[in-house]
């Protein structure tokens, strides 16, 4: 039953997806969702000294976790220009370049009020509500868009529903 269930979800995704760029938009979508509540959840523990999670510092300095994001995206943009993006399938480089860029994605914007305030605001009022909503907002609504069509074959199958075609 469980290795049905598993063939169908690969089959759907292989029949929805057969466009590259449409695939790196989800996997994209789905990474920024998963790294930005990943980063809230870490902060969180952190910032109440809840588990083995602290603060990074190098030199003395704290790190943000915005550096890692902004490394992601370097590195994504990096190899888009001499990797991938060109390719008429997919490939393994596609997709976790895509993975990554969701990755970097999540991390720099969850930070955002860092740089429109120029200083900590992360658990200040300023720092919260509007920047959470927007940001989560945006993941799941590229989750629905782009991942749509899949999920909508994948609720048809589940629910043993013939397909609308």
């Amino acid at each position: 039953m469980q290795s049905s269930l598993i063939k169908r979800i690969i089959s759907h995704y292989r029949n929805e997806f057969r466009n590259p760029r449409q695939e790196r938009l989800f996997i994209s979508s789905l990474t920024f969702l998963a790294a930005f509540g990943g980063a809230r959840a870490i902060t969180y523990a952190i910032q109440h000294q809840i588990g083995p999670f602290h603060n990074l510092s190098v030199g003395g300095r704290h790190l943000h976790h915005l550096v890692f994001g902004i490394g992601g995206l370097l590195t994504v943009g990096y190899l888009w220009l001499v990797l991938v993006g060109t390719e008429r399938r997919p490939t393994a480089a596609s997709r976790a370049t895509a993975a990554l860029y969701g990755v970097g994605s999540a991390l720099t914007l969850d930070e955002f009020a860092l740089w429109l305030n120029l200083q900590d605001v992360y658990w200040a009022k300023q720092g919260r509500g509007s920047i959470d909503a927007v940001a989560v907002f945006r993941a799941l609504l590229s989750i629905g868009v782009w991942g749509g069509p899949f999920w909508q074959a994948l609720a048809r199958d589940l629910l043993g529903k013939r397909p609308l075609n």
